[in-house]
């Protein structure tokens, strides 16, 4: 697993490379959204406004709340509404209920069309402020009501007898006078208080009673979501996350070297230097699975987790990094002795440093390319060779199949003597006409090589 961390520009390269395929995965998400609104019809929703004037604690509204969602209530709708194929059990899934502020009850409706969402919101407010009233007046004691009154009355007359006594006590200003106005002044008004905390103690009939619907539900202009518009750009943005996700995961989980110690280690030779290689955009397209045409149009055709080939200077410049190879080369064989070159098939930036290090060498040492495959690697026995040259790119090749290159050198007892890395390059405006100059004089040779050296691949 790598343990590089993801960063926006990992994700930037992930779009800029792979942007036909993510394009297209998000046009197959918003075919699957749209095709999932079609399962769900569309839905519309409205509200009606029920006011409940007076003082009601919190748990009182949570009450009304359930008893305007209720099987009775929501029944009579249905009842009333008459809708062919709509029982109340269908409408009690289609209805909400909820308090806010200004002890108001909000009920909320959903339905198939905006007209129905509409009537359907009024005729359960209707039935709920109905429901409520009744229950209201069915709960009131008519006792209690008439002992009440009674009490009422009583305390009418008390009060008039109080007016008679402070009438008929010594008008006169002593003290005694004084005080028994008083007390009877404030037992006149204890009564009065007594009484309207009485008429207090139970306002919920009242209340009840003077529950009223602040008019008709607004017919809804737009659908409930999620609408189709959203499961369609939903299902886009889920198919386009997913295909970024799995892009990193695979970068993760990849098992590819790039590092020159894994390399070293995985092959069990030294490196002796890293050579560019100027490659065209066609040139770094690997083969891989299904048609190329297919690979191509959709993107596939490029490696995304590999940096942009860096700019590279002129060709004199590329030809001295070659040269410091072959001389290493020959400090590691003092005599003229013949190599093998070995590349993985497929790597075309290392068959390309092969035949031009075959180049530079100028026969000393003699090097014979061969390109070997990595899923079934075999190297040709050794003839006059003293040892194999492998080069190979960066980042391409997992352990395990560099392992059996080497594995498959020893078969053919060819010693392993080094490592060439390849690095792609992209090279200036500057050092493309040195370039192409060189080109025909190293397809020439390249030709020879074919013929009198053996390369393969």
């Amino acid at each position: 697993m790598s343990d590089d961390t993801i960063r926006l520009v990992t994700i930037g390269r992930i779009v800029r490379r792979r942007w036909r395929l993510l394009t297209l995965l998000a046009l197959v998400g918003a075919l699957v959204g749209y095709g999932a609104s079609m399962l769900f019809p569309p839905r519309y929703t409205t509200s009606a406004s029920v006011l409940l004037p007076g003082t009601w604690e919190e748990r009182e509204l949570l009450t009304q709340t359930e008893v305007a969602t209720s099987s009775v209530v929501v029944d009579r709708a249905a009842t009333t509404l008459g809708w062919t194929g709509v029982s109340g059990n269908d409408l009690r899934k289609q209805v909400s209920a909820k308090a806010t502020d200004g002890n108001i009850i909000k009920i909320t409706g959903t339905a198939e069309t905006p007209e129905r969402a509409q009537r359907l919101s009024d005729q359960v407010a209707k039935e709920f402020v109905s429901y409520a009233t009744r229950i209201a007046a069915e709960s009131a004691d008519p006792e209690a009501a008439q002992e009440l009154a009674a009490l009422q009355k009583s305390v009418e007359d008390t009060s008039r007898r109080i007016s008679r006594l402070a009438n008929a006590a010594d008008p006169g200003q002593t003290v005694e006078s004084v005080q028994t106005r008083t007390e009877l002044e404030k037992l006149r008004t204890a009564l009065r208080e007594a009484i309207n905390t009485l008429e207090q103690a139970d306002p919920a009939e009242d209340q009840a009673k003077n529950m009223v619907v602040m008019g008709s539900a607004a017919r809804p202009t737009g659908e409930a979501p999620p609408t189709r518009t959203q499961l369609i750009a939903g299902g886009a943005v889920l198919f386009f996350l997913c295909a970024v996700i799995a892009h990193l995961t695979a970068a993760r989980m990849s098992r590819r070297l790039r590092g020159e110690q894994e390399i070293a280690a995985a092959l069990g030779a030294a490196l002796l230097g890293t050579v560019d290689v100027p490659v065209e955009r066609r040139a770094q397209r690997p083969d891989g699975r299904g048609p190329r045409w297919l690979r191509r149009l959709l993107g596939v055709d490029v490696r995304w987790d590999l940096p942009a080939p860096q700019t590279s200077g002129d060709e004199a410049s590329r030809r001295i990094r070659y040269r410091r190879v072959c001389s290493r080369l020959r400090e590691q064989q003092p005599a003229p002795r013949r190599l093998l070159v070995v590349f993985p098939e497929g790597d075309e930036s290392a068959r390309r440093a092969a035949g031009q290090l075959a180049v530079e060498a100028g026969g000393d040492p003699l090097l014979r390319a061969v390109a070997v495959s990595v899923s079934r690697p075999m190297v040709p026995d050794r003839e006059h060779e003293s040892g194999a040259l492998v080069v190979v790119t960066a980042g391409s090749w997992t352990a395990g199949e560099l392992s059996g290159i080497a594995e498959a050198c020893a078969d053919a007892k060819h010693a392993v003597v080094g490592i060439v890395l390849a690095g792609p390059v992209r090279a200036t405006r500057s050092a493309d006409r040195p370039r192409r100059a060189a080109v025909p004089a190293l397809a020439e040779f390249d030709g020879e090589l074919d013929d009198a050296t053996g390369v393969t691949g």
